[in-house]
């Protein structure tokens, strides 16, 4: 069978672009980029549609093609040094014997598995938080969780050292637990 036929690159707009989008979007928070991402996604796509061996489904290597991309934006964007006070260790979070303080220690959320979390609302206060991440603990977050990446990878891609990576997550992990029990669990 022709490699041609089993593409249908005249749909891909229709049948993919705003799936792409959504996926895209929510890993880089930005209308800009994420429009820009998905379109260098079909570009790509289409520039390479001749090496395309049909191992995966149309669909499934569009995807491949945009996490690369995300991953290429966020190594892009993260090419700027790092700020000290990003990487700075001293946390307001912890005493000086490393125990949370009393007022920043964390609280009980809640939940009880029998409770069901409304997921839309949850996700939108996820992103609003998520959105008020310094850029590289933002990349960091994304690049590990939304897009499973070891921590080896994220540190060759955003051009960090091993330290900084567990700064920069640590950090996010507490301002978005932070964030997310005034927002959400807290409402």
């Amino acid at each position: 069978m022709n490699k041609q036929k089993k593409l249908n690159p005249d749909l891909w707009i229709t049948n993919y672009a705003d799936q792409l989008y959504a996926y895209t979007m929510v890993r880089v928070c930005d209308t800009g980029f994420a429009e820009d991402i998905v379109q260098d996604t079909f570009l790509n796509a289409w520039k390479n549609r001749d090496s395309y061996k049909g191992d995966a489904s149309e669909k499934n290597w569009l995807f491949a093609i945009c996490k690369n991309k995300i991953i290429d934006h966020f190594r892009k964007i993260n090419k700027l040094k790092v700020s000290p006070s990003a990487l700075d260790s001293s946390d307001s979070f912890f005493n000086e014997a490393e125990h949370w303080t009393e007022e920043d220690g964390p609280v009980s959320w809640g939940i009880q598995d029998h409770h069901t979390i409304e997921k839309k609302e949850f996700y939108n206060i996820l992103e609003l938080c998520k959105s008020k991440l310094q850029q590289l603990q933002q990349s960091v977050f994304v690049l590990k969780f939304m897009e499973d990446q070891e921590s080896e990878v994220i540190c060759k891609v955003l051009n960090i050292s091993p330290s900084n990576y567990w700064v920069l997550m640590h950090r996010a992990k507490l301002q978005l637990r932070s964030c997310l029990s005034k927002n959400w669990f807290n409402q």
